[in-house]
């Protein structure tokens, strides 16, 4: 598989997002999640993306017990990032933000032993707390840097202008943004000031939550999900909608000979050399179909068909609900 930069080392052009692990998307167990685990070595893929919040160590657990499994190969099969700053209070029904550097310095102990790994080569603040200057939570970060605890840092759903203060304090790995082809709010500015500082864009829902897929979700799947049943995007209206506005998507994927799932994930490799998409999954086989997007080569009629079927701003419902949308930085 293609190599993509990601803070100082390479990684496979396509990562895997594993929230998936913690059960987000439905049921799972810790035999499947690691049976997707092996499946990406075989894939080139090396990039794996969790978070402290995913099943609250859920998925950070399942990956350090895969990895205990490995033996002396454990430290060189992936490049490992996880997050910290989404506090629960499941009592009070309450979340909120916290940078401070105790909290992030204190869940990236947690992140490590659950991990079972000594450093983890990129942490993320999850969530921007506008409570506290981002230089400020840009110099927290480079002290857990140079205490040996990650190898590079970085932000999830910041703005441009956010990126670039931080980046003035110290070089900022990656920032993790929603990005596909039904949310492309990442073109207005994150994009490019992404490619201007050498700071990879980490795409996460490449596939629109399932949206961009030949399996997308019927009506009895968003009922069964938490996330889903109270996104826009899939309320009964708009996903209705949404599913049509996407088979002329899904013929073109077959008439390209491959899935849609594939496609989507080529034409995001094709947007910007430092985008890396990391699609979820509970499946080794839909893994499959994800990767097989690095090895397709798009020129620009490809890509004039694709945006024909589904151009700027096709899809129907915002892409979180007013409460899913704490924390992201709005920009455009």
């Amino acid at each position: 598989m293609e190599k993509r930069k990601l803070g100082r080392g390479e990684v496979g052009a396509v990562g895997l997002g594993a929230m998936s692990f913690a059960g987000v998307y439905g049921p799972t167990t810790e035999e499947r999640s690691h049976a997707t685990l092996a499946a990406m070595l075989d894939l080139g893929m090396t990039h794996v993306d969790t978070s402290n919040i995913y099943g609250m160590g859920v998925s950070e657990n399942i990956i350090g017990t895969f990895l205990a499994k490995q033996g002396k190969a454990r430290d060189r099969l992936f490049h490992i990032a996880t997050k910290a700053a989404i506090r629960v209070d499941r009592d009070a029904g309450r979340r909120w933000i916290d940078n401070s550097r105790e909290h992030l310095t204190t869940e990236l102990e947690g992140s490590l032993k659950r991990l079972g790994v000594e450093t983890v080569d990129l942490f993320y603040v999850h969530r921007r707390d506008q409570g506290i200057p981002i230089e400020e939570v840009a110099g927290t970060l480079a002290g857990l840097v140079a205490a040996g605890k990650t190898r590079s840092f970085g932000f999830s759903e910041i703005a441009p202008s956010s990126l670039r203060r931080a980046a003035a304090e110290h070089p900022v790995a990656a920032v993790q943004s929603e990005y596909s082809l039904s949310t492309r709010a990442p073109e207005l500015g994150l994009v490019q000031a992404c490619e201007a500082l050498g700071t990879a864009l980490v795409a996460f829902s490449p596939v629109g939550r399932g949206l961009l897929t030949d399996a997308f979700p019927d009506a009895e799947r968003v009922a069964a999900t938490d996330f889903l049943r109270a996104n826009p995007r899939f309320q009964p209206g708009n996903l209705a909608r949404n599913v049509a506005a996407t088979e002329g998507f899904r013929r073109l994927a077959a008439e390209m000979g491959t899935t849609a799932a594939g496609l989507s994930i080529a034409w995001l490799l094709a947007r910007s050399p430092g985008v890396i998409p990391i699609p979820g999954t509970r499946s080794p086989e839909h893994l499959k179909e994800l990767a097989a997007g690095a090895a397709l080569e798009l020129d620009a009629a490809d890509i004039a068909r694709i945006e024909a079927v589904l151009p700027l701003g096709w899809c129907h419902g915002d892409r979180y609900s007013d409460g899913q949308w704490l924390g992201p930085e709005r920009y455009c």
